[in-house]
């Protein structure tokens, strides 16, 4: 052996002593956290999430410009208090307007009755409670009900994976590009926990417990029609393994119950809109009062086809969306979710793709299909893989607040909301 090999012989080990001690100390000062209660993990990496989001989002306010909500350089508090948010503000102020106010042309202009109030009514709670503005109660039920939310996913993911996998899959929705949505003044939040509570009252089957849960979260997100064909899709297949798995007559009452709730509760605010304002599609006319027309199911995704890619190629975007769509939750990463969660993810698709206008709010939308974060932890145990999932979707966080919440004037001088 020669000198200089025997040196670096003499190097590497001494490295490798070094790295091994590295890692020794790591692992005695992790150890409490790994014998931690789920909860504490759970909670700790969320909080670790929303810690890099408050980053992102300061500074993309200390940079930003003047707008209509505020000046040049706002605050944190100021800066998340925007967008929609202000149209919740609107109803934590004021409610909900006897009827809808309308352009000469006899369309609809935007206004509160395009939000749902199950939100706003919780800061008002808080507010009577603790006298706290709107700028501060907004966002402490939203980060609170993120947190919630980000516990029971944890539970309902448990029902198909381990513990480890189970929380990576909490990390990749806590890290989503649009997470930071999750600790402004918006109802995502909270939909999202009453949409992880719901699921997972449904895949262990407590049908009346789940009843309330719909109530409210049909009256948080327009989330109804997907829950309800959820539960139908649930109850049909439960029925029809009824000789292998015993379906007892309560239960299916009980079950049948929910689908008649969640059925109804899917139009209720629809209902309540119309009672309130003596106008039958007064709901429907708001929802489209932004996009300038009026609502036909699955037309905006040809148009936005035909815009990006031309007459001929546009409408076959659409179709080359569902193929692929179809393809990954068919893949075995989304087998692995089970039948529930699994649907649940088809049907809010198609809900989207039926009555969405594609725009640049489409991304925080994407939210209620966290049970596929899960699945994107089951396609590779690789640590490489799945901290490279985690350094992406958090540097798309910059790219969505950066884009679409800071305020930047289009040509036409409207602006992309989040």
């Amino acid at each position: 052996m020669t000198a200089g090999a025997g040196r670096a012989l003499v190097q590497g080990r001494g490295g490798s002593t070094v790295n091994g001690l590295i890692h020794a100390a790591l692992r005695r000062w992790l150890a409490p956290l790994r014998r931690a209660p789920w909860w504490v993990k759970v909670s700790l990496l969320y909080g670790a999430a929303r810690l890099v989001s408050f980053g992102i989002l300061a500074g993309a306010g200390y940079h930003a410009a003047e707008s209509p909500w505020s000046g040049a350089r706002p605050d944190y508090l100021t800066f998340i208090d925007r967008w929609d948010a202000g149209w919740y503000e609107r109803i934590f102020d004021g409610g909900y307007p006897s009827g809808i106010p309308r352009n000469p042309d006899g369309t609809a202009q935007p206004n509160q009755w395009a939000f749902y109030p199950l939100f706003p009514l919780l800061v008002r709670g808080l507010n009577a409670v603790t006298a706290l503005p709107w700028a501060v109660a907004g966002p402490l039920v939203a980060t609170a009900a993120g947190f919630a939310a980000a516990l029971v996913i944890y539970r309902l993911f448990r029902r198909v994976a381990a513990p480890a996998t189970s929380l990576w899959g909490v990390g990749f929705f806590a890290v989503f590009p649009a997470s930071p949505v999750l600790q402004v003044a918006y109802a995502e939040s909270l939909g999202t926990f009453l949409l992880a509570a719901a699921l997972l009252m449904l895949t262990g089957r407590r049908y009346r417990a789940a009843v309330p849960v719909v109530v409210l979260l049909c009256l948080a997100r327009p989330a109804g029609v997907p829950f309800a064909a959820v539960v139908g899709a649930h109850l049909a297949l439960r029925w029809v393994r009824r000789r292998r798995d015993p379906f007892p007559p309560r239960e299916a009452a009980a079950g049948v119950v929910l689908l008649a709730v969640s059925t109804f509760m899917a139009f209720a605010w629809m209902l309540a809109a119309w009672w309130a304002t003596g106008e039958p599609s007064a709901y429907t006319d708001t929802e489209t009062a932004w996009r300038g027309t009026h609502l036909v199911l699955f037309k905006p995704w040809f148009d936005a086809g035909v815009q990006l890619a031309g007459p001929f190629w546009g409408p076959l975007l659409p179709v080359l969306f569902v193929a692929l769509a179809a393809l990954y939750l068919n893949s075995q990463a989304v087998r692995r979710l089970g039948t529930e969660l699994r649907v649940w993810c088809a049907v809010y698709l198609a809900y989207l793709l039926a009555v969405l206008d594609p725009q640049s709010s489409s991304f925080r939308m994407m939210l209620p299909l966290f049970p596929l974060a899960l699945a994107a932890a089951f396609i590779s145990r690789a640590r490489a893989y799945r901290w490279a999932v985690v350094v992406m979707f958090t540097a798309l966080q910059l790219v969505w607040v950066v884009w679409l919440w800071q305020y930047s004037a289009v040509s036409n001088g409207q602006a992309w909301p989040p």
